[in-house]
């Protein structure tokens, strides 16, 4: 890949936007940064060179100066987009806004850049249907904040050409982050619908009174979520029986069948189950205790990833 022709345009510069700008200046990468809102673009400045002087300080980037200066903020879209390699979309959660960019982008983009949504939520296929470049369309869901999470799930539309997918996940690799390929279009992709899964269980654990919000936090914080830091859960329970993984199925299907069997309704996520768990957790953040709350797990998942990436270089 010509280092020169390393380009980003991110368009969108509020939470994601701006840690995907972290994450492509970190890499080497040149970065184009728009918003349409003049105040989120001129908040973003300040927040991305702080956030690149921490990752120099816990020794993930060699010269935040350096990065930072290669983040240019732009005013309009076509200055944003013509020169770049891989644009990265990250407006609100809204198909109809997302048809619009989406539309606006692949008519100025260059014919061979990778066009890419950070979408939680809406598959590709709901917004690319009807451009021409839509085999070079897909969506690229990161986990929040993505310059701290390495993970990236890479879902084409079933238009999306599988160049498209090898290339972006070459891309991903090479800018540090972690992609994996979801085949097929699903909603909630993989790691929601991962994520679903616990919370719902956990709100009906909570709603029928099995356990507090803060012991069931303790219970994923200091159990689950140890292990699962540098081990999937595959990996996890062919450690847990003597035979691996059919050895675990064998001894312990009962169980599972059982829960499958009861599932937690979808009820739990609202009346009276929902208000029984948010009455059970302690009185909501402030606007101040949430940023405060938000900058020490973001503090806390640097210094995991410098762990994880100390450890693994001695593996």
């Amino acid at each position: 890949m010509d280092v020169e022709k390393n380009i980003a345009a991110i368009v969108g510069a509020g939470l994601i936007g701006r840690a995907w700008a972290v994450v492509f200046a970190r890499a080497g990468w040149k970065v184009k940064l728009f918003d349409a809102v003049p105040t989120q673009l001129s908040a973003a400045r300040q927040l991305i060179a702080q956030a690149l002087s921490e990752q120099e300080a816990a020794g993930l980037l060699i010269d935040a100066r350096t990065a930072v200066e290669r983040i240019t903020y732009c005013t309009t879209l076509n200055e944003t987009v013509s020169d770049a390699i891989w644009l990265q979309e990250n407006l609100p959660e809204d198909v109809a806004i997302k048809r619009t960019v989406f539309a606006d982008l692949d008519r100025l983009a260059s014919p061979d850049a990778i066009i890419a949504s950070s979408t939680s939520a809406i598959i590709a296929s709901h917004f690319t249907a009807n451009l021409v470049g839509r085999a070079r369309c897909l969506v690229a869901h990161p986990v929040n904040p993505p310059h701290l999470v390495p993970v990236v799930e890479l879902c084409g539309a079933p238009w999306t050409s599988e160049a498209t997918l090898n290339s972006a996940r070459t891309t991903m690799e090479s800018i540090g982050q972690v992609p994996i390929i979801v085949r097929r279009e699903i909603d909630g992709f993989v790691l929601n619908r991962l994520q679903g899964a616990l919370l719902t269980e956990a709100m009906r654990l909570v709603a029928d009174g099995v356990v507090s919000p803060d012991d069931l936090d303790k219970t994923v914080r200091d159990g689950l979520g140890l292990r699962w830091s540098f081990m999937g859960p595959f990996e996890t329970i062919e450690l847990n029986a003597p035979g691996g993984v059919a050895d675990y199925c064998a001894r312990y299907s009962g169980f599972y069948r059982r829960l499958a069997a009861d599932p937690a309704l979808p009820s739990v996520w609202e009346g009276q189950a929902a208000a029984h768990v948010a009455g059970a957790l302690s009185a909501p953040l402030s606007a101040v205790q949430r940023e405060q709350r938000t900058a020490w797990r973001d503090r806390r998942l640097l210094a995991l990833r410098r762990h994880k990436l100390d450890i693994e270089s001695k593996d």
